[in-house]
């Protein structure tokens, strides 16, 4: 699970002192009557969560100034947003009213009581230390609600994109972990017996992937099946629709 918050609380964003009963409502409404959020206005909300960084700072530089952007992967990236449904965005907003994920069998979703301590995989829990989407600490508390007895997290030294899009390579990459098979409850405890890596996550994620990955095969000769042949090469032509 990389930078998800799955039992959000009051104060883990600023963001969160600007939302009521009636604010949540009203997004409802207004997502419901117009069938879809837009993309640019998703790209807008989250630009406002850093104003300094991803507004004023283009305000001066592009307008005032007469300079051009300078390239940035991530963000071009960033950039490409996409429309949301209304009806994804009232499931979500529902999700988040009831923190339907912190209590079990608290909360239903067609039929079925969601209770994550039935979860018994192993899980690899990541956040990132200057995430101010899904604050790191926030990202944490995922590792109490799973029933697994192997259960990592890992603090990747970047922000919300950058924690996940950090290869090898990076003379600053760094991360923090902690080998114990149960993380603490108490984060600072989980802290306070971590240790430093210098470079990326990255190896260590394929390392434990592989542990858990099973016996190696031969990868089939052609794509699809004689149920589900291939339609044509990937990437698939819905992207260049």
């Amino acid at each position: 699970m990389m930078v998800c918050v799955l039992e959000p609380r009051d104060g883990d964003i600023e963001a969160a002192s600007m939302m009521s009963d009636n604010g949540i409502a009203l997004a409802k409404q207004r997502a419901a009557k117009k069938g879809i959020v837009k993309g640019s206005d998703l790209a807008r909300g989250f630009a406002w969560l850093r104003p300094n960084d991803l507004i004023w700072n283009y305000v001066i530089n592009n307008y005032l100034l007469g300079n051009d952007p300078p390239a940035f992967d991530i963000l071009f990236w960033n950039s490409d947003a996409t429309n949301l449904s209304g009806s994804l965005l009232g499931d979500f907003l529902d999700i988040f009213e009831a923190n339907a994920f912190a209590e079990p069998c608290k909360y239903n979703i067609l039929d079925h009581k969601v209770d994550l301590s039935k979860v018994k995989n192993d899980m690899f829990i990541l956040g990132g230390t200057t995430d101010h989407i899904t604050p790191w600490k926030a990202c944490y508390r995922s590792t109490q609600l799973f029933g697994g007895k192997n259960i990592q997290f890992v603090l990747s030294q970047a922000g919300h994109m950058q924690a996940i899009l950090n290869p090898p390579g990076n003379p600053k990459a760094k991360y923090f972990r902690n080998d114990a098979k149960k993380p603490p409850k108490d984060v600072e405890k989980w802290m306070e017996g971590a240790q430093e890596v210098k470079g990326s996550w990255w190896p260590y994620w394929i390392e434990w992937l592989s542990a858990r990955a099973g016996k190696k095969v031969k990868p089939p000769k052609d794509l699809g099946s004689k149920a589900f042949p291939a339609m044509e090469a990937a990437p698939g032509l819905y992207v260049h629709e």
